[in-house]
């Protein structure tokens, strides 16, 4: 779910190219993501007002309104997109329905500092230190870090229920949310057993990079481009054949979003990821750049890399010299080229498909923008 580092780096600024094109995608962009943010606003206050603060919890409530809007809102856009793929034209019941992914995604980010001991996300404190501190402030007996990651937890909870609940009440008609509900249902399923095959990648092992890939899929890449683009396709009603194209489209941004995530966790700049620079490393995970520098690099430092990985400490003059290691052996470079070759394939793909042109351009637009690329 570290896919966040790219989705903070999403700007309408980054057009692909110049022109009345770039600015009316760019327009659009914006205030797609504005009317996004205003919906789940509206929403979590809604829900924390009637469930939470009668209960008594108001600061859990506080960050919950705080954090769900706080995004870029990548998987809501690929699933407005998907709805707008089916040509019934723009549908302020779909985006809030596309809108939806974003607490989706809430959930999925909260759990995963928790498992991952992340301390910080989109540049504050992550959720269970802040409710541990609260723990703390309060003077409640008990461990507060105990408590801050199990109350985490259960607000986690809350976002991935009242995600399906946005999506109910979102206002489309019910055959179009019949249609949706099965690849809802398979999306949830397929992240947590990406998170689960996730845990259980000892990194220590340096696993090989199809078996990295493989993960990265179903942990990331899925969930943030192909199955929201084919959830809001779903609900659209479009045919087989559209289906094939944003399945094969999805497939191949969601690998390049991770790849670039996987990179932006080892060289990216705090300012833009929101987490510290050579994260990945500090955490020893296994991502596809790490894999690639296994595969690539000289034996002598391919061994620098594993004793890394297993030692007790990974201190700053480690990461550096982690970060040495995947520059020389050119797996910075391959990554950045294989980003790269999935973006032309994907744009040669929307070329050619019965797409709306204006709906084709800005999937085209959308792939350059979350894989971090200006040309």
């Amino acid at each position: 779910m570290d896919a966040e580092r790219v989705a903070i780096a999403l700007r309408p600024s980054q057009s692909a190219t110049g022109g009345e094109d770039a600015a009316r995608f760019a327009d659009w962009l914006a205030r797609t993501q504005s009317s996004v943010r205003d919906h789940v606003d509206e929403f979590v206050r809604a829900r924390c007002a009637a469930e939470l603060d009668p209960a008594g919890f108001s600061l859990p409530g506080r960050l919950m309104v705080d954090f769900a809007s706080g995004g870029k809102c990548v998987r809501s856009v690929f699933g407005y997109l998907g709805w707008l793929c089916g040509g019934a034209g723009e549908s302020e019941a779909a985006l809030r329905a596309a809108a939806a992914a974003e607490l989706l995604h809430a959930f999925a980010l909260v759990q995963d500092d928790v498992m991952d001991e992340s301390t910080v996300r989109r540049g504050r404190q992550s959720t269970h230190l802040r409710l541990a501190a609260w723990h703390r402030d309060q003077g409640l007996s008990g461990s507060s870090a105990r408590f801050g990651e199990s109350a985490a937890i259960l607000v986690a909870d809350l976002f991935l229920v009242w995600a399906e609940r946005m999506v109910r009440e979102s206002g489309l008609p019910a055959a179009a949310l019949d249609r949706a509900w099965p690849r809802y249902d398979a999306m949830r399923s397929e992240l947590a057993v990406g998170q689960l095959a996730d845990l259980t990648n000892d990194a220590k092992r340096l696993p090989s990079l199809d078996a990295v890939m493989d993960i990265a899929r179903r942990k990331s890449g899925n969930y943030t481009v192909r199955r929201p683009l084919e959830l809001g396709a779903a609900m659209a009603g479009c045919d087989e054949p559209v289906m094939r194209v944003l399945g094969e489209y999805g497939d191949l941004i969601g690998e390049a979003f991770q790849l670039r995530d996987d990179l932006l966790g080892i060289f990216g700049d705090p300012a833009t990821t929101g987490k510290p620079t050579g994260d990945d490393v500090r955490e020893r995970k296994a991502t596809t750049v790490i894999a690639l520098a296994d595969q690539l690099a000289e034996p002598s430092d391919r061994a620098r890399l594993r004793e890394l990985w297993r030692a007790g400490t990974i201190d700053e003059q480690s990461v550096a010299l982690a970060q040495a290691v995947i520059t020389d052996s050119g797996a910075r470079r391959r990554a950045e080229q294989m980003i790269g070759e999935r973006v032309e394939r994907a744009r040669r793909l929307l070329e050619v498909a019965d797409l709306e042109p204006s709906v084709a351009d800005a999937l085209h637009r959308m792939s350059l923008l979350c894989t971090h690329r200006s040309h």
